[in-house]
């Protein structure tokens, strides 16, 4: 099941509410969701594959990506974090497989090579065929003490690469996470957002740690297959408490005796394009190291990123350094590289000042 239902409002102005950063062809033509389904192939057979995003993005998805039609859709009718996701997807998907293992992957991120990644990937699987309790999550070896992502201590080998996780810390004050990049990754890997488990656990863990989550989340299922499919959506979905898998279950889960989460690291280059300088990284450079995907002419200008989704439209520069430019066809945003974590306070200011117009 592949997540694609967040907002991506620190990639503003190119992300719309409408069309936002998992649906954009903005990597080499392609969307993040399209990359995402791509590198399944060989993996996950076409007729096994599931996407949770937001119900009103149904048509766009399913234009690119046709084998989300029918129930291969799992539409929200509004945002409530991953634990609500993740939990009315696995439910849904239990009630025509209660025996299901379900590996859950997010719409933004760039990994590679694909080869390792699905080998990685098919070492999760057997860890939970081996171990029905068990929750694994896939971890990177963090390349800096970022707040952003959770962090899985590393404990005991459980089989193959996989470890058991003693801690799940997530997103850590800066001093803790400090700590945990000095401890190296050996000891301490960034949580993926990358899960695999059997969807019976998944659920009774949500049940105990999480019950008006699960009172819910039920509620949906047992109504999916019924002509009350939804109303009962539309009733329930948005009062279910809005909190994410890795506070909801993962931290929890960590604690209980009655379940094994366990991490698999995963070597590779992984690449979560969240913000605009993550992008960047996708981009060919020029000799100055400016990061390009717009049509440009640029004069003594460095370090900066020009982008844009108008392919007539021309970016043109003189004697900048570190900008993020931005443009699209009703809205231009111009920030320095060093305060790109703003660009989502910004999202905010737009939308109080001039409504969803620019949203």
């Amino acid at each position: 099941m592949i997540m694609a239902g967040g907002s991506g409002t620190r990639l503003w102005p190119m992300s719309r509410e409408s069309l936002p950063k998992q649906l954009i062809p903005f990597i080499g033509g392609k969307s993040l969701l399209q990359i995402a389904t791509e590198r399944l192939n060989g993996l996950v057979p076409p007729a096994q594959r599931f996407v949770c995003a937001a119900s009103k993005h149904r048509a766009v998805i399913q234009k690119s990506l046709p084998a989300f039609k029918g129930d291969h859709f799992l539409g929200e009718p509004c945002g409530r974090d991953t634990l609500n996701a993740i939990g009315f997807s696995a439910a849904v998907i239990a009630r025509r497989d209660p025996d299901a293992i379900i590996a859950v992957f997010t719409a933004d991120h760039i990994i590679e090579p694909v080869d390792q990644f699905q080998r990685i990937v098919a070492s999760g699987y057997e860890v939970v065929e081996k171990f029905p309790n068990a929750l694994v999550t896939f971890g990177i070896a963090p390349t800096a003490p970022a707040t952003a992502y959770g962090y899985l201590q590393l404990g005991e080998p459980l089989a193959g690469d996989a470890r058991v996780v003693e801690q799940f810390k997530e997103k850590p004050d800066a001093g803790t996470a400090q700590g945990y990049f000095e401890a190296g990754a050996s000891r301490y890997l960034w949580n993926s957002g990358m899960f695999i488990w059997r969807a019976d656990t998944l659920l009774d863990c949500i049940r105990r740690y999480s019950p008006e989550n699960h009172a819910g989340i039920m509620r949906v299922a047992d109504a999916w297959d019924t002509p009350q499919r939804n109303a009962v959506l539309a009733e329930v979905y948005p009062t279910l408490k809005k909190i994410s898998v890795d506070f909801a279950v993962m931290e929890p889960a960590s604690r209980d005796p009655k379940v094994r989460v366990a991490a698999v690291p995963m070597p590779l280059k992984w690449l979560d394009v969240g913000s605009w300088p993550f992008f960047a990284q996708t981009c060919p450079r020029d000799a100055d190291g400016n990061a390009i995907a717009a049509r440009h002419l640029l004069r003594r200008t460095k370090n900066s990123l020009v982008a844009s989704n108008d392919p007539k439209h021309l970016i043109a520069t003189i004697g900048c350094e570190d900008l993020i430019i931005i443009h699209t066809p009703d809205a231009t945003l111009v920030c320095r590289a060093d305060q790109a974590e703003t660009i989502k306070e910004m999202h905010k200011l737009v939308g109080e000042q001039f409504g969803s117009e620019y949203l």
